[in-house]
């Protein structure tokens, strides 16, 4: 990481912080904040996606898929700011599954990483597993339990661990590969 996305992913950690302190002092309007900062950020990784497309992206082999990349991204932008209006289980069902899907992408790069023996796949991997039972408990109390309580309490407790690890990992020493 060079410093600015050190500073930028030490930022992200903190405004992630800033959104779990407003969930527990209003948890409806937490959830919205949350929803936002999903939909917003989701939304400028998709122009990007789109902008470098145009840019340099079509211009190269397999430069299609930053384009579906980036329709996709957009749609599920979208999506997500539509499920503002609808009610909380909802949004909150959704939100907890985008934490699923983050804990299976966190895995993947683990066993990636620890095939290419970096020391850093034992934190992805430990993320991923938390993430994975964050969603993975939120469908139980959604399903069986019913407690819209519960589902709230799931995603604060992954959105917490998302930002300290986020943080923390500003702060990582960069490693350095040499190719031979």
């Amino acid at each position: 990481m060079n410093r600015r996305q050190r500073i930028e992913s030490f930022l992200v950690g903190l405004g992630m912080l800033l959104c779990c302190c407003v969930m527990v002092l209003n948890a409806t309007v937490g959830y919205y904040l949350a929803a936002i900062i999903i939909s917003v950020s989701m939304l400028s990784f998709g122009v990007r996606l789109l902008v470098y497309y145009q840019t340099m992206a079509r211009h190269m082999v397999g430069g299609k898929a930053m384009l579906f990349l980036g329709i996709l991204v957009l749609n599920f932008s979208a999506f997500i700011i539509s499920l503002v209006n609808t009610p909380m289980l909802f949004l909150l069902l959704y939100l907890l599954l985008f934490h699923g899907f983050s804990g299976a992408i966190s895995v993947l790069r683990a066993k990636e990483a620890r095939s290419f023996s970096a020391a850093s796949w034992v934190l992805s991997l430990l993320m991923g597993i938390a993430n994975l039972g964050v969603a993975l408990g939120a469908v139980f109390a959604a399903l069986f339990l019913r407690s819209l309580e519960i589902l709230g309490y799931l995603y604060f407790a992954g959105m917490l661990c998302s930002a300290l690890v986020r943080m923390a990992s500003a702060f990582r020493r960069t490693e350095i590969v040499y190719i031979q």
